[in-house]
C-alpha cells in the first residue's frame, strides 16, 4: 500500500465528503480512503427508504457517490487493525502498513447484535449495501420478516418491506411504536400506520434469545414467546467504533473527543461522523450518527485536515420517510422531555418543541413540514428568549 497526504480510515459518507473538502483546498495531495465494507461509498440513507419505495430510483444515479470524482485510492474490504502516532502509520489487519501526514477517523460504529445470533444471510444488522442486497432478495420471495428495534431503521426498514410483499413483523421496547421520541397521541397515530399496512407489531418486549438453522430464525422474547421468521433485521442502533483510537492513547468519551475544528489532541489526527464526540455551538458537547451531519462534518474535516482550520459550526437535522410521513428534526427530540405541540392538522402535519429542565428549547420535530429546519436551528439558538407560551406560531405548519 501507498503513503499518503490524506489518509482516511473509514469508507462511508463521512470519507467521501472529507475527500471533497480536501479537494476544495488542494487539487493535488494523495488521499487514501481504508474501508470495511466491500462498496465505495454510497448515499446510505437510501438502503431503507427510496430503494424500497420508488421504483425509478438509480442506484448509479442517486445512490452511487461517484467517488472517483476526488482522486482518491480506495482499499476496501479491508480493516485497519493499530495506529501509531508517532511513526505515523496505520496497520491493517493483513499486516500492510500506510503512512500519513494527516489522518482522519471515519470508523463509523458497529451495529448491536441480536442475542444469541450471529450475522448471516437470515441475520442482518442492516448497516451495508450488501445488507439491502441480501434483505431484498427475502423481500422478493415474499418472506416473513421480524425487525426488531422501533426507531429510525427499524421503522423505516419494517415499512419497507411491507409495501414491497413480504410479511412483517416489528418488535419495539416502546409500548407504543416510537413512544422513546414522540408525544402519546402522535405515537399511537404513528403506530396505527404500521398496523394498517399489515404490519404485527409487538409492543414492549426485547428479544431475549435467539437461533437460526437451515429453515429460519426463532426469536424468545423477554416474555416467553417466540417469533420463527425467514430472516430477522436487528436496529438496535451501533457502538461507536473508537477501539482504534483509544489504543492509540486518544480521548475517548462516548466517541473519539474532538475540538471544535474537529482535531484530536494530536494535531494530525481529526475524527468525524458517528464516532466523533465533538462541541455544537448550539447543543454542547455530543455525537451525531445521521447522514447530514456525515456530509457537513465531512466536509469541514476535509478542509482542516488541508489546513483549513475553521470551526465545525452546523447543527446537524435528521429525518425519516415512513408510509405517508415524512418528519425532520434537529436538536433532542424524547418523549422524556415536556413539550409543546402546535398542529396544523392533529397528528397529520404540525411542530413539537421539545424542552428541557428549564423550559428551553432542546429539539424541533417538524412532523409533515418540510425544509423548516434552518427555522428549528434559529429557535435553538433563541432558545432563552423564547418562553413555551410563546412557542406556538414560531414554526409555521402551513
Amino acid at each position: 500500500m501507498t503513503d499518503h497526504r490524506y489518509l482516511i480510515v473509514g469508507g462511508g459518507m463521512v470519507a467521501d465528503s472529507a475527500a471533497r473538502g480536501i479537494r476544495e483546498l488542494d487539487p493535488d495531495g494523495s488521499i487514501g480512503i481504508i474501508g470495511e465494507d466491500v462498496d465505495r461509498p454510497y448515499a446510505r440513507p437510501a438502503l431503507s427508504k427510496k430503494l424500497w419505495t420508488d421504483p425509478d430510483f438509480s442506484w448509479d444515479e442517486k445512490v452511487d457517490l461517484h467517488t472517483e470524482e476526488t482522486g482518491a485510492e480506495f482499499v476496501l474490504g479491508t480493516r485497519v487493525a493499530s495506529l501509531d502516532r508517532a511513526a505515523k502509520t496505520v496497520t491493517t489487519a493483513d499486516g500492510q502498513t500506510v503512512g500519513y501526514e494527516r489522518l482522519l477517523l471515519a470508523t463509523g460504529g458497529h451495529p448491536r447484535d441480536l442475542p444469541g445470533l450471529a450475522p448471516s444471510d437470515r441475520v442482518l444488522a442492516f448497516r451495508s449495501a450488501e445488507d439491502y442486497r441480501t434483505l431484498r432478495r427475502h423481500a422478493d420471495r415474499g418472506a416473513h420478516v421480524v425487525v426488531v428495534g422501533g426507531s429510525y431503521i427499524g421503522t423505516e426498514i419494517a415499512a419497507g418491506l411491507v409495501q414491497n410483499g413480504a410479511r412483517v413483523t416489528l418488535v419495539t421496547r416502546d409500548d407504543v411504536l416510537g413512544g422513546h421520541m414522540f408525544p402519546a397521541g402522535l405515537a399511537s397515530a404513528f403506530q396505527q400506520r404500521f398496523v394498517d399496512a399489515g404490519v404485527e407489531v409487538r409492543t414492549g418486549r426485547r428479544v431475549e434469545s435467539g437461533s437460526e438453522d437451515a429453515d429460519g430464525v426463532t426469536l424468545t422474547l423477554d416474555d416467553g414467546s417466540t417469533i420463527t421468521a425467514d430472516a430477522a433485521v436487528a436496529g438496535l442502533g451501533i457502538d461507536p467504533a473508537t477501539q482504534l483510537a483509544e489504543d492509540a492513547g486518544l480521548a475517548v468519551d462516548d466517541g473519539v473527543s474532538v475540538s471544535a475544528t474537529l482535531v484530536t489532541e494530536d494535531p494530525a489526527v481529526f475524527a468525524a461522523g458517528d464516532v466523533a464526540s465533538y462541541p455544537d455551538r448550539l447543543l454542547g458537547t455530543r455525537r451525531v450518527e445521521h447522514v447530514d451531519n456525515a456530509k457537513q462534518q465531512g466536509r469541514q474535516a476535509g478542509r482542516n485536515l488541508a489546513g483549513a482550520d475553521e470551526p465545525y459550526e452546523h447543527t446537524p437535522m435528521f429525518y425519516s420517510n415512513v408510509f405517508d410521513v415524512g418528519y425532520e428534526a434537529v436538536g433532542v427530540v424524547s418523549s422524556s422531555l415536556r413539550t409543546v405541540e402546535d398542529w396544523a392538522e392533529q397528528d397529520e402535519r404540525g411542530v413539537v418543541y421539545h424542552l428541557d429542565d428549564d423550559d428551553l428549547v432542546a429539539g424541533v420535530l417538524l412532523w409533515n413540514v418540510p425544509g423548516r429546519t434552518d427555522e428549528a436551528r434559529k429557535v435553538l439558538a433563541e432558545a432563552h428568549a423564547l418562553t413555551p407560551d410563546a412557542l406556538p406560531g414560531t414554526i409555521s405548519a402551513d
